[in-house]
């Protein structure tokens, strides 16, 4: 039976109106850089830029997605530590064998498998200038130089080390290499568009075109750290890598290049956060930015600190399972895609057609803690309908083309890795799985 869910009203004026009307609620480097270069017959090129500063061409219209990791930075945690630092790297590895291994593509692969530009890229570690855009200057010297109190790393839930200071930097900086590196190929792609229009008006691009320019995806196998505020962080949260890049995205591409008009410029992004537990973070980050809607969708028997106030937060009951989730999410992401965000702007626009489009970049914070084998969430939700909640986010991201950057969230197993780990670590997996999958069927 259906569960009416109670949605937690909004706070800024562009989802109220939604709201209104609820009835819901230590592996080497050479292993590191596998690359899936794609189709060989296409008419134009690019490169993009990898972490290390190597160059690997990409194929306009094939669509693109870097995967970002970070376990190559390590931490010693003490014994008996509940956090599963180890899962970032079994989940890369997983996903790198499963997208294509480390040994790239070969003419005699299966022809889906070439119509994704795929490669894996070690996270860089973030600036103090990235940091400062989102969190409080002293905090961030203060994490840095280790001079946190011990009451403030008991909150976050992790001992200081300077091993922990990349790890930390790295999880913020791979989410906002992997925004960057999403959009400044959709703008390349925008732009390639306009060129080719107006060398010869009557001939369309024979790959890259409107309906597939926007698929620019980018992931990070880390991130999602959605509990850190301004200046002080909590539930295993430092820095909150996705408000980060966010910030790092206005701050360079919130207006066009003076030297290209033509370059398409950042007005609004989207946070989809479907983690167990809120993004309070996050919302907090934004209370008072309209550039940045953030949506949670939530278990409601899951708070551990005080509850903030998303542009949208839906409540989902403890015991939640597959049907009443994916109805919920479906019912939202329909409302959030039909809603006009420049209505309180400029009422006067004459059509749906041309008014601006409700977003420009999404975010989404895949966290698997909705599992129904997580230790620490209270749904139960299984891997089948993880993997079509990811779906669902995925086609809404289409629908709505836009570049999408993707998390990783929290997710808990049981045992130390060896046991009881088996089925978040497959809900982990495919997350990035079937978003590459998602790409191979999009590709048109």
């Amino acid at each position: 039976m259906l569960i009416l869910l109670r949605c937690c009203k909004p706070r800024l004026p562009y989802i109220d109106a939604l709201s209104r009307t609820s009835s819901t609620a230590t592996t080497t480097r050479h292993a590191l850089s596998s690359s899936l270069v794609i189709r060989r017959s296409h008419r134009f090129h690019s490169t993009s830029s990898t972490s290390d500063g190597s160059l690997h061409r990409v194929d306009d219209g094939v669509p693109f997605f870097p995967i970002y990791y970070n376990d190559i930075y390590e931490v010693d945690l003490p014994p008996g530590h509940r956090f599963p630092m180890w899962k970032y790297r079994k989940v890369r590895e997983l996903v790198q064998a499963k997208v294509g291994g480390s040994g790239g593509l070969t003419d005699e692969d299966d022809d889906a498998r070439r119509r994704v530009y795929c490669d894996f890229r070690v996270s860089p570690l973030a600036t103090r200038e990235d940091l400062i855009t989102t969190h409080e200057a002293n905090y961030v010297y203060r994490y840095l130089h280790g001079e946190m109190t011990e009451s403030e790393n008991r909150n976050i839930g992790f001992p200081w080390s300077h091993q922990h200071v990349n790890r930390t930097l790295s999880s913020v900086g791979g989410t906002v290499a992997a925004a960057c590196a999403s959009w400044e190929e959709y703008a390349r792609r925008h732009e390639r568009l306009l060129d080719d229009y107006d060398a010869n008006t009557d001939r369309m691009p024979m790959v890259l075109n409107e309906s597939n320019k926007h698929l620019c995806w980018a992931a990070h196998v880390a991130g999602g750290t959605h509990h850190a505020f301004k200046d002080y962080g909590e539930g295993f949260c430092i820095f909150s890598d996705i408000a980060v890049a966010a910030n790092v995205l206005l701050k360079k591409y919130s207006q066009s290049s003076p030297e290209n008009s033509s370059s398409p410029s950042i007005h609004r992004i989207l946070i989809i956060d479907l983690d167990v537990h809120q993004g309070n973070g996050n919302a907090a980050l934004f209370q008072n930015d309209d550039r940045v809607q953030t949506f949670s969708m939530h278990c409601s028997g899951n708070y551990f600190s005080k509850k903030e106030t998303s542009n949208l937060d839906v409540e989902l009951p403890v015991g939640c399972n597959d049907e009443t989730y994916l109805s919920t999410l479906r019912y939202w992401l329909r409302r959030i895609e039909q809603h006009d965000f420049d209505a309180t702007i400029d009422i006067d626009k004459p059509s749906t057609e041309t008014r601006r489009k409700n977003f420009d970049l999404i975010f989404f914070q895949a966290g698997v803690d909705i599992h129904n084998d997580d230790r620490l969430g209270r749904l139960c939700i299984t891997t089948s309908g993880i993997s079509q909640r990811n779906l669902m986010v995925y086609e809404f991201a289409h629908r709505m083309k836009c570049p999408l950057v993707i998390t990783m969230g929290g997710g808990y197993p049981n045992g130390n890795g060896k046991e009881g780990s088996s089925s978040i670590i497959e809900a982990h997996t495919r997350v990035y799985c079937d978003a590459y999958e998602f790409l191979t069927t999009a590709y048109r």
